[in-house]
């Protein structure tokens, strides 16, 4: 029988590139997304029996609603990735409460309710299981106009750390992936808001970045994949309570 992963927010970018990884490694995957149409179509492009999911990572009992349902479809669960997240753009003084609301709930709220959720399925089948979430290299520096969303980042790796060591006694392993400037959706939208702040042509600051990397080119989500593809398998066992930083060379920590 496959195994079976959740990876949330996999309706495109990164999360689309971890879910036909896993896939590929054999996984059936539930692809989850608050666009579900999105999440149908991922799902039945990738196949293996995979199945598209709606979800509100912000709130708790869509989180474990959906780790109810996949169960109660698959039977079981084995890895669950919470990589649903959200970038805001602009200064620490402009900042505005909602928009702070709506990014904590994404970022932080996901993932803390993805550990619950996965944590609780896990302990009921006795079986341990792997946890696994985003974090990103603005959570070990932050970046120049993503203040709230690198302090989520910096969160997510709290949160690994400590869950890493509450759930280690269950057979639970819990890591996170720090991606860098990963060519997608979310990175066009910052390349935009910069451009304004800054005004600069669209592509300056995507550029900038990209000329920071010592391997000469920008990342793909299947960079990322590929990472979350070794913490999602056995040979990841021994490694708990670690975010590791995927970016071709930005950052050396």
């Amino acid at each position: 029988m496959a195994k079976i992963a959740i990876v949330t927010g996999s309706g495109q970018g990164i999360g689309e590139g971890i879910a036909r990884q896993l896939v590929n490694d054999g996984f059936t995957v539930a692809v989850a997304d608050m666009n579900e149409e999105n999440a149908k179509e991922v799902a039945e492009e990738i196949g293996n029996d995979s199945k598209g999911y709606y979800v509100d990572v912000s709130k708790k009992d869509s989180v474990f609603g959906l780790v109810e349902q996949v169960v109660a479809d698959f039977g079981k669960l084995d890895v669950l990735v919470n990589n649903a997240g959200i970038a805001k753009i602009g200064t620490i003084l402009d900042v505005e409460e909602k928009d702070f609301d709506q990014i904590m709930g994404v970022n932080i709220k996901g993932v803390l309710f993805g550990i619950q959720a996965a944590a609780d399925q896990f302990k009921k089948q006795g079986t341990g299981g792997k946890i696994i979430s985003a974090s990103s290299i603005a959570g070990h520096q932050g970046f120049e106009l993503l203040g709230p969303y690198s302090a989520t980042k910096f969160a997510v790796r709290g949160l690994t750390q400590v869950a890493a060591q509450e759930l280690a006694k269950d057979k639970i392993t819990v890591n996170s992936y720090a991606p860098g400037i990963v060519l997608t959706k979310m990175w066009d939208q910052i390349d935009a808001e910069m451009a304004k702040i800054y005004d600069v042509p669209l592509g300056v600051t995507l550029q900038k970045n990209i000329d920071s990397i010592a391997l000469g080119r920008g990342e793909t989500p299947a960079d990322v994949a590929n990472l979350v593809s070794f913490l999602a398998d056995p040979k990841s066992d021994y490694i708990t309570g670690q975010t590791i930083i995927v970016d071709g060379g930005i950052q050396f920590v």
